[in-house]
């Protein structure tokens, strides 16, 4: 038998998370019904405001990432609005996407060994890199290509502290970027700051990909749209010079 804990259906009859759905639909904000999906239970006021916020943050991000290449990419084949986004949401991953989740795992694991070996944040920080250092790998969450100083970082953190979420893995994160600031500064980006918010509202970090997803969906809706309706199809966008570098023409029988 399959079982699920998420939704109910029935003839004339629907319940999501223990609640009717015509009770949901007009008196309870959609992140709040995220979070209920996610958790089984409706956030308080602090964590639908928190959960709002970070979704609000992964957005949008102009034509700069790879999903927004894809989507519009597709887009402009004359393909339905859902399959141009569908293409956009297969370039999230480990690269594009994926440093939330990537980044909250690392968080949640080093919080854990911090407080066994009784570690302050700023040790537990320099352990970490160190490690991660040695391996050839890289922090997930810090530096960007295009900012500087993440805009959206400041107001999410900002909100966290106001709403109370600016816990144990926001406090090594910050740590972390003052690690980094004693080398080469490296502030923390928004996937820096979702990992570290929502390891502090409990969530597993396999979710990670989840607030990044939910909210870039409404992004690339808005660029396959525009696409559709403002541009011409098959327009080339493709414009990088490209030079041919394999062998020689020749016959066939060589």
């Amino acid at each position: 038998m399959w079982k699920t804990g998420i939704s109910k259906i029935e003839p004339n009859h629907i319940v999501t998370r223990g609640y009717r759905q015509e009770d949901l639909i007009g008196s309870v904000p959609f992140a709040s019904v995220f979070f209920l999906l996610l958790n089984g239970k409706m956030p308080d006021k602090k964590e639908a405001q928190m959960i709002d916020a970070l979704i609000t943050s992964s957005v949008d991000h102009g034509i700069t990432p790879p999903t927004t290449h894809a989507a519009r990419l597709v887009a402009s084949a004359g393909v339905p609005l859902p399959t141009a986004v569908a293409a956009g949401i297969l370039a999230v991953g480990d690269v594009h996407g994926g440093a939330i989740e990537e980044g909250a795992r690392i968080l949640q694991e080093w919080v854990k060994i911090g407080k066994e070996k009784g570690w302050s944040h700023d040790m537990t920080a320099r352990e970490l890199l160190k490690q991660i250092r040695d391996s050839g790998k890289r922090m997930p969450g810090f530096g960007h290509r295009i900012h500087t100083k993440d805009p959206r970082t400041r107001r999410l953190f900002d909100l966290a502290r106001d709403l109370g979420f600016n816990r144990e893995h926001v406090e090594l994160s910050v740590a972390i970027e003052r690690e980094f600031a004693s080398k080469k500064a490296l502030p923390i980006n928004v996937d820096g700051a979702i990992a570290a918010i929502i390891s502090d509202m409990g969530f597993d970090w396999r979710l990670g990909k989840a607030f990044f997803l939910i909210g870039r969906v409404a992004g690339m809706i808005a660029h396959v749209y525009e696409e559709m309706t403002s541009e011409k199809p098959m327009r080339r966008m493709c414009t990088q010079e490209t030079e041919y570098d394999g062998p020689w023409e020749r016959p066939p029988d060589k």
